[in-house]
């Protein structure tokens, strides 16, 4: 026993020495290539973070990741391999049928064994990647494994801070702005230590594709040290779009059953179940979107019931952007991501992997030569043509492009509409036609005869609401056309006619046994658009216009229609946006976005169209950016400005192009950079990360008037700010150490500094050197302990959120202080508890803060106080009044105007901002305890909310500025100017 003990130990000792030898060549190699860690990622196509894990961490690389590092350090790949073999562990080796016997040996408990085995059927299942047009001529050649072919994109979530400016805890959006913000970071970081994520993406974006990875990932337990919180939990993969055929949504038990899993009879009672109570499954739902419209209210009632059932499982869903309203699952605790467009970058890596597979595939030479030349080709053609570089934003696009580009020689039709229809020619017949294919099923279709029998399928999938069919639906469609197409009847039945498409024609699949659908739902909804048009099925199309299922029909049945049935179609369109009040914003919209297929189009239907987008155009609020962007890149055509803009136009008109980011919104930020309001070029620095790095850097901050303030959210935003002009405030989001800090920002310059989500900052003795330095605000920062040195700069104002390990004690030590902002779990009961000697004038507290404190009890030591904030209901409100300076008061909080009503007279406050309004809030208590009040803020949320001003009109040189309030009564009692409404409602 102790010699079997002893070897194992050895071997283990000689796997670590082979993993350490492996990341120190690794190492020594790029020392040797002098390549940074921000450049060998870029040329070894690979996220950062897996860079730096396989140099630095304690994982395994992957094989793929390890074939990519020695082509960016030139060299050869097959030791590297070697040593990656020597540390494998044997339970590593591939799954064979060896490997069950040997676990059945080995491993006694039935449902370990099962477990291991259901490990390995994902890695099977999920482990190959579909690439469309990657071999034509070898269907079954069109994939690669997914560890080479997976590129971790950009998710994009909204982010409501913890700082002043918003009752919910987070840092204001800026001037102008309602508090928001968008952070973009790869989908790693976006999805570190997220339980409930709710994932939005346009078609083809690669959301299905993020599932395949997480699913894999987790089932080889091979998750990067982001995702450490779903090590070791079991994945179950649940398509919708399978699971709403069988009727009711799968119970845990019905799982395997319901994606066809063969061995769903073998697993142990219960297993699922008690993996889900455990908190060990990760539910991974993909396509919301693909739920019929009328089903969708009863799945979410099969995920609340999931959520009631089973609180300590991870879940991750997916769907189109528009398929479910923002927050439709906010109250069961989910995170809402959105996929970005892909990056310049991204783009440049997806076409080399693409061409690598391709020469994988490749026979000779001289074709694994023309495969990089057109590499070469592409990339140029791409980064000079901004026509197409609109196009290739999603994976799908990519790889339509590539392919396209490949069969093309080097040729690509311009647009989207002629991209699709080029791919649907070539997927179909051109590559069989050239390579003298011929009848290989004894069954010979034309171009054109395909066409149609697929537009049959795709339009009764449309029609009803699917995504798949069953074979026999597939096989009666079929069935149906024959008698009216005898040259095809007399070739074949309809199950011959059914087995050549799926077998020739490149757009059919079948994803089990029993059913089929198309490789891409964006092949689906061209030919069911044509077959639509062809029906003079415009009455439908129009119907229907309001379901975001039939959102990309209605923009391709736009292009397939001939003039005037493009322009009784939107005349349709809008003239239903006009009756239907409910819809009538997306009706407008979409009308709006068609015009980019409308070729030729009566000149009046134009107009009336556009009449209509000119009722949402100009933007004038963040919520109305986000409604155009969402209609996506075609919107940026019709933005106006900068001239003949107010300012909050232009500041919505910039946040909406910087939604979008890429090539085409950069026309339009470029356009904005002269401006010499506040809030547009907060946006313009603000909104920088759905760009590509160097170029909106030399083409827009460069030119922007007094550009103080930018923020930073990656390496490369970073390795361009001493090329900016002189920055006075920088706010870096993500684990920035001192030394890149300091090595980015000239010390004689910065006068505030932001530093968000952040465990790399922990000494902050290197600020001493910012002579200039005035604010530094630390939100969650969990290793910023000791503020002591902050003692030794010329600091003023400090700001801490959600910092639970700063000592609060240190503050004692900061005499120069005149703000603080604090949001931390702290012991303290009052203020008089709180250490800090300083001479405050301005003193935040959120809501973190406000609960722990029992009462106001202290405050008056703060004499020369201006500003207070409060998120919180706090008790001895009233002693405020004892404050003489006070003129300042922001109550970011539910229940505001009843904590006035304890409030004695205080005529020393002339400001008050009041968050959250209710619709019960009766402002008479305002006129009672402020009767020297000169500006009044009232902000609403979640409404509609309606605001009486009645009860204030005897304060007759009261100024009032209201947000989000859908009604507002009273303001007949003041004089002209003195109220404003934001967004400014439309007459």
């Amino acid at each position: 026993m102790l010699s079997v003990e002893g070897a194992g130990l050895g071997a283990s000792e000689g796997r670590q020495e082979a993993l350490a030898e492996l990341k120190e060549q690794l190492r020594t190699l790029r020392v040797r290539r002098r390549l940074s860690m921000t450049a060998l990622p870029l040329r070894a196509g690979l996220g950062r973070t897996t860079v730096s894990q396989a140099l630095n961490g304690t994982g395994m690389p992957s094989e793929a990741t390890v074939v990519a590092l020695a082509a960016a350090l030139k060299t050869d790949a097959e030791p590297l391999l070697r040593l990656r073999a020597r540390a494998l562990p044997p339970t590593a080796r591939v799954a064979t049928a060896d490997d069950a016997d040997a676990d059945s040996v080995s491993v006694t408990d039935p449902q370990t064994r099962f477990e291991n085995w259901y490990r390995r059927y994902l890695e099977q299942r999920y482990g190959q990647l579909s690439v469309i047009g990657l071999d034509l001529s070898r269907p079954e050649r069109a994939c690669w494994p997914l560890d080479a072919a997976y590129l971790s994109l950009e998710l994009a979530a909204p982010v409501r801070g913890v700082g002043p400016g918003d009752s919910r805890g987070g840092i204001a959006a800026g001037p102008g702005g309602g508090g928001l913000e968008v952070r973009v970071e790869r989908a790693e970081q976006a999805l570190a230590g997220q339980r409930r994520t709710l994932v939005r993406g346009l078609a083809g974006s690669g959301k299905t594709t993020l599932l395949q990875w997480l699913a894999v990932s987790t089932a080889r337990r091979s998750l990067p040290p982001e995702l450490a919180h779903l090590e070791g939990c079991l994945p179950f993969v649940l398509p919708l779009r399978t699971l709403v055929r069988r009727g009711e949504l799968p119970a845990p038990h019905e799982y395997l059953t319901a994606v066809g899993c063969p061995r769903d009879g073998a697993q142990p009672t219960g297993w699922a179940d008690q993996a889900l109570i455990d908190g060990r499954a990760l539910l991974l739902i993909d396509g919301l979107d693909e739920v019929p419209q009328a089903q969708r209210a009863k799945t979410r009632q099969w995920l609340r019931e999931l959520l009631a059932s089973y609180p300590q499982a991870a879940y991750l869903v997916t769907t189109r952007p528009s398929a479910v309203p923002e927050g439709w699952l906010a109250d069961g605790g989910f995170t809402e991501l959105t996929v970005r467009p892909m990056s310049t970058r991204d783009v440049a890596v997806f076409v080399t992997r693409w061409h690598t597979a391709a020469a994988s595939n490749a026979t000779t030479d001289q074709e694994r030569a023309h495969l990089a030349t057109l590499e070469e080709t592409l990339k140029d053609t791409v980064r000079s043509q901004r026509d197409l570089a609109r196009l290739t934003t999603t994976p799908l696009l990519c790889a339509l492009v590539c392919a396209l580009h490949r069969d093309r020689r080097g040729h690509l039709p311009h647009g989207r509409m002629a991209l699709y229809e080029a791919a649907l020619s070539m997927l179909m017949h051109r590559r069989d036609r050239e390579r003298d294919i011929e009848a290989p099923e004894g069954l010979s279709l034309t171009e054109h005869q395909s066409v149609q029998l697929l537009q049959r399928l795709a339009y009764w999938l449309i029609r009803n609401g699917q995504t798949e069919l069953d074979h026999d639906t597939a096989r009666a469609l079929v069935d149906d056309a024959l008698p009216a197409m005898p040259h095809i009847a007399q070739q074949a039945d309809a199950d011959g006619v059914l087995t050549h498409l799926l077998a020739r024609s490149g757009l059919l699949r079948q994803p089990t046994a029993e059913t089929i659908d198309f490789v891409h739902r964006t092949f689906q909804d061209y030919l069911g658009a044509k077959a639509a048009i062809e029906a003079r099925d415009i009455p439908l199309l129009v119907r229907h216009a309001h379901d975001d299922q039939w959102e990309d029909v209605l923009r391709m049945a736009v292009a397939h229609a001939r003039p005037h049935e493009r322009a009784s179609l939107l005349r349709r369109l809008i003239t239903r946006g006009d009756r239907t009040p409910k819809h009538r914003t997306r009706l407008h919209l979409l009308a709006t976005a068609c015009l980019e297929h409308a070729t030729e189009l009566d000149p009046a239907v134009r107009d009336d169209v556009q009449q209509r987008a000119a009722a949402l155009l100009p933007p004038r609020s963040d919520d109305e950016a986000r409604t155009l962007a969402a209609v996506g890149p075609v919107i940026l055509d019709l933005l106006p400005g900068p001239e003949g803009l107010e300012d909050d136009e232009a500041e919505a008109v910039v946040t909406t192009a910087g939604l979008i980011g890429g090539d085409a919104a950069l026309t339009v930020m470029k356009k904005f950079r002269a401006s010499a309001d506040v809030g547009v070029q907060f946006r313009l620095h603000a909104d920088w990360s759905n760009f590509d790095t160097e170029d909106y850097a030399r083409e827009v901050l460069a030119h922007v008037p007094g550009a103080h303030y930018v923020r930073v959210r990656s390496a490369g935003q970073l390795s361009v700010l001493r090329h900016l002009r002189t920055l006075t405030r920088v706010e870096f989001t993500g684990n920035f150490t001192s030394g890149e800090i300091t090595s980015a920002i000239r010390p004689e310059e910065l006068q505030r500094l932001e530093a968000t989500r952040n465990s790399a900052l922990e000494n902050l003795g290197f600020l001493q050197a910012y002579t200039s330095l005035t604010d530094i605000s630390f939100n969650q920062c969990p290793n910023v302990v000791d503020l002591t040195p902050l003692a030794a700069t010329p600091v003023t104002g400090l700001s801490l959120y959600g910092c639970e390990a700063a000592r609060l004690d240190d503050l004692q030590d900061l005499a120069r202080l005149k703000s603080l902002s604090l949001n931390v779990k702290h012991p303290l009961r009052n203020l008089e508890a709180l250490p800090v000697d300083a001479d405050l004038a301005s003193l935040w507290l959120g809501t973190f803060s406000c609960e722990r404190l029992r009462a106001l009890e202290g405050i008056t030591r703060w004499p020369n106080l201006t500003t207070l904030s409060l998120c919180s209901p706090v008790d001895g409100f009233s002693q405020i009044s004892a404050l003489p300076k006070l003129s300042y008061l922001m109550l970011q909080v539910r229940a505001g105007l009843p904590m006035l009503a304890d409030l004695p007279p205080t005529p020393q406050i002339n400001e008050l901002w009041l968050g959250n309004w209710e619709a019960e809030d009766d402002l008479a208590t305002v006129a009672r305890a402020l009767p020297n009040l000169k500006k009044l803020t009232i902000t609403c949320y979640g409404g509609p909310w309606q605001v009486d001003l009645t009860p204030l009109r005897g304060m007759a040189d009261l100024s009032i500025t209201i947000h989000r309030a859908d009604e507002v009564l009273g303001t007949e009692h003041f004089p002209p100017g003195a109220i404003t409404r934001k967004p400014r409602p439309r007459t």
